[in-house]
């Protein structure tokens, strides 16, 4: 089975780089997923966009800490399991933090959305409630896929090793930096640290620079902005064997506007 993931989706630059590469991949994998948290003007997704989503074939949707950014979506992600928050939010939030859907093939494919708590707002433990839900979902099939969206790396390797085995893939998401570190683990799952962004590369992880730099140099607030140009698509290509869900072949996409020719 081949997989395609999509790093976090920044604003209208991510929105159109997607569009544009998916129209012309999606006949080559079997399932695509995609973060899209920061998919509407930088923080948050819209109704409106996940079903643009949908319709360009993305299968799931996966988010993180901003998923609550636009107030719409509360009841929105509560009558479509496709847009995931968070699984370790607390009970009685709206939404859910996994879904299982079928691939193109007609396997089940189970997705599940975790957020981190180092350098983060305090929520569940990722560890043991991520496990406990694994353990559910083994039950009924063997390709199971786990965004992390977490700040610090060595949260993320750490549940990756701790996972590795039960899983076919985790990948990490929310830095907005695609690292180098794509492997496969000794148990079989695959595994990258972040799967980096997709949006403009001209300013500061999609925002732009003009915004963020007196912040940095003054300390107080600004009102962010979304970079235009120089736009680039970050994600990986993962192939999981059909017999084992294990993961066989895991590969960077980065590519920037040259390529994505829209």
């Amino acid at each position: 089975m081949k997989i395609l993931v999509i790093g976090d989706i920044v604003g209208s630059p991510g929105r159109d780089a997607l569009s544009s590469y998916i129209s012309k991949k999606r006949k080559e994998y079997d399932f695509i997923i995609v973060n899209g948290e920061n998919s509407a003007s930088g923080k948050g997704i819209t109704g409106k966009i996940a079903d643009e989503f949908f319709c360009w074939g993305i299968d799931v949707i996966t988010s993180g800490n901003h998923i609550w950014d636009k107030r719409e979506i509360y009841t929105y992600i509560e009558g479509n399991e496709r847009l995931l928050r968070p699984h370790n939010y607390p009970q009685g939030v709206p939404g859910k933090g996994y879904t299982i859907q079928k691939s193109s093939k007609g396997e089940k494919v189970a997705v599940v959305s975790l957020q981190g708590r180092i350098f983060m707002n305090p929520i569940d433990c990722p560890f043991k409630l991520g496990k406990e839900l694994i353990e559910e979902i083994r039950k009924e099939t063997k390709f199971i896929i786990i965004d992390f969206h977490a700040e610090a790396t060595s949260e993320k390797i750490a549940l990756g090793k701790y996972l590795d085995g039960k899983i076919s893939l985790l990948y990490g998401t929310h830095t907005h930096v695609q690292t180098a570190d794509e492997k496969i683990l000794p148990e079989g799952t695959g595994y990258i640290t972040d799967v980096g962004m997709t949006g403009s590369d001209s300013g500061v992880i999609g925002t732009q620079i003009e915004c963020v730099l007196p912040r940095f140099l003054t300390g107080m607030p600004q009102k962010f902005e979304i970079a235009e140009g120089n736009v680039r698509l970050n994600g990986i290509s993962v192939v999981l064997d059909d017999e084992t869900g294990d993961c066989v072949s895991i590969e960077r996409i980065n590519i920037g506007d040259a390529e994505l020719k829209y």
